[in-house]
C-alpha cells in the first residue's frame, strides 16, 4: 500500500513536527526495563532533528482512566529520550486525556496546536482509532516513520508475495483472540503450527481428553470444521503436563511435572509442547522459506514448561528463512532466549501485526493514505 513516507514531507527545516510514537515501554519502581520501543523510533526522530525540524514526540504509557496518574507518568521516558534524541520535545501521557481514545476532534485540536506536520511511527498503536492516531491527518502533511514503514513493508510483503514454503506459527492462550488471522493465514501459507493453550481446544475437537487444560467450549466446532476442511494444519501430538496439586509459575507448590501424550487425565493440565512435538515443528520451520511467529508454545515464563518455546526460537534463529516475530510474548521470548538479534524482523505491534495480517490495513494506515499531503 501507498503511504506518505517521511520525504514526501519535503524541507522540514524551521518546521514544527508532530511524531506519534509507542513509548509504551514497561516500567518497574519508576524505572525502564525495556526501552527498545524508545530506540525503535530513534531512526526517525533524528532523519527529522538533522533535518532542522522542531520535533515533539507524544504516546501512551500503560492503561490510565482518563485522567492523571504519577503511575503512568512520561519522565522516566522523557529523562532517556533526552539522552537518546537530544532537543525531541515529549508530551505527557496521551492517555491522561480521555479524548484521546475516544478520538475527540477538541483533543485532536489541542495535540496539533501550532504544529506543521505529523509523523506516525507508532505501528504498535495504528490498529486504535484514536486522536493521536487518526486525527492529525485529516488537518497535517503527514507521513509513516521509519517503524511504521518497515512495519508495513514486512508483514504486508508476507500477505501478498511471501517466499514458499510459507509457515505460520501460532500460540498463546485461546483460539477467539485469533479467529480472524487464522482465517486469513490459511489463505495464505503452506502450514499453520498450533501449539500454546489454544491448541487444547483442537485437541479437544479431534476427539482427545485434554485433562484440566485451557478449553474454549465454544470454539469446538470452529475447529473441527478447520481440521475437517483438509488444511494443512499441524498439531501437538505430545505435551509437558502438571499434575494435580501444581501450581503454575511456582515450582515450590508441588505437582508433578511429566512428558505425555496428548490424552491426559483429570487434574492434569497441559502447559507445553513436548519435545517429540517441539521436533517436528522444528523440522516445519528448517523446510521453509518464511516463517510467520505469533504465540508461544506454553508457558514460558515458568522455566519448566519454556522448553518447546525456547524451541521454536532457536529453530527461528537457525534457519535460512525469512523469521518475522509478530510482536507481543513471542517478542518477549526471543528477547528472553537472547535470540532476538537473530531474527529478520521482530514486529513492535503484536495486536497491530496480527490485524495487518487478517485485513491488509489498519485504521492509522488508511489515515495516512487519505492525509491532506496524500497523492491520490
Amino acid at each position: 500500500m501507498t503511504i506518505p513516507q517521511l520525504e514526501d514531507l519535503g524541507d522540514v527545516r524551521g518546521r514544527r513536527v508532530l511524531v506519534r510514537a509507542d513509548f509504551n515501554v514497561p516500567l518497574q519502581d519508576g524505572e525502564i526495563t525495556d526501552e527498545l520501543r524508545i530506540k525503535a523510533a530513534l531512526p526517525t526522530l533524528r532523519y527529522l532533528v538533522d533535518a532542522g525540524a522542531e520535533v515533539t514526540a507524544c504516546s501512551h504509557l500503560g492503561r490510565p482512566k482518563g485522567a492523571p496518574d504519577p503511575a503512568f507518568s512520561m519522565d522516566p521516558v522523557r529523562k532517556r529520550l533526552a539522552e537518546l534524541a537530544p532537543g525531541v520535545k515529549l508530551l505527557e501521557n496521551l492517555r491522561f486525556n480521555p479524548g484521546e481514545t475516544a478520538n475527540d476532534p477538541a483533543f485532536v485540536a489541542q495535540l496539533i496546536a501550532g504544529q506543521d506536520a505529523y509523523v506516525n511511527d507508532a505501528f504498535g498503536a495504528s490498529h486504535r482509532a484514536h486522536a493521536s492516531i487518526v486525527g492529525p491527518p485529516q488537518h497535517l502533511p503527514s507521513a509513516a516513520g521509519r517503524l511504521l514503514g518497515r512495519e508495513v513493508e514486512v508483514l504486508g510483503g508476507l500477505r501478498e508475495s511471501p517466499k514458499r514454503p510459507f509457515i505460520a506459527v501460532l500460540g498463546g492462550a485461546k483460539v477467539s483472540d485469533k479467529l480472524g488471522v487464522i482465517d486469513s493465514l490459511l489463505g495464505i501459507v503452506d502450514g499453520l503450527i498450533i501449539g500454546g493453550g489454544m491448541a487444547f481446544t483442537f485437541l479437544k475437537a479431534q476427539g482427545n481428553q485434554i485433562g484440566s487444560s485451557l478449553l474454549e467450549e465454544s470454539q469446538l466446532d470452529y475447529c473441527k470444521s478447520l481440521l475437517d476442511s483438509g488444511a494443512a494444519i499441524y498439531l501437538p501430538h505430545d505435551l509437558t503436563a502438571l499434575g494435580p496439586g501444581g501450581k503454575i509459575g511456582d515450582p515450590a507448590a508441588g505437582g508433578e511435572v511429566r512428558q505425555a501424550g496428548v490424552n491426559l487425565p483429570e487434574g492434569w493440565m497441559g502447559l507445553d509442547i513436548g519435545p517429540g512435538t517441539a521436533a517436528a515443528f522444528g523440522d516445519l520451520i528448517s523446510d521453509a522459506r518464511t516463517v510467520l511467529w505469533n504465540g508461544p508454545m506454553g508457558v514460558f515464563e515458568d522455566p519448566r514448561f519454556e522448553a518447546g518455546t525456547r524451541h521454536i526460537a532457536h529453530c527461528m534463529a537457525e534457519t535460512r528463512a525469512f523469521t518475522v516475530v509478530g510482536g507481543g510474548d513471542s517478542a518477549a521470548a526471543v528477547k528472553q532466549f537472547g535470540l532476538d538479534g537473530d531474527m529478520d524482523h521482530v514486529s513492535t505491534g503484536g495486536g497491530a501485526s496480527l490485524e495487518l495480517l487478517e485485513r491488509g490495513d489498519l485504521p492509522g494506515l488508511e489515515a495516512l493514505r487519505n492525509a491532506v499531503n496524500a497523492k491520490p
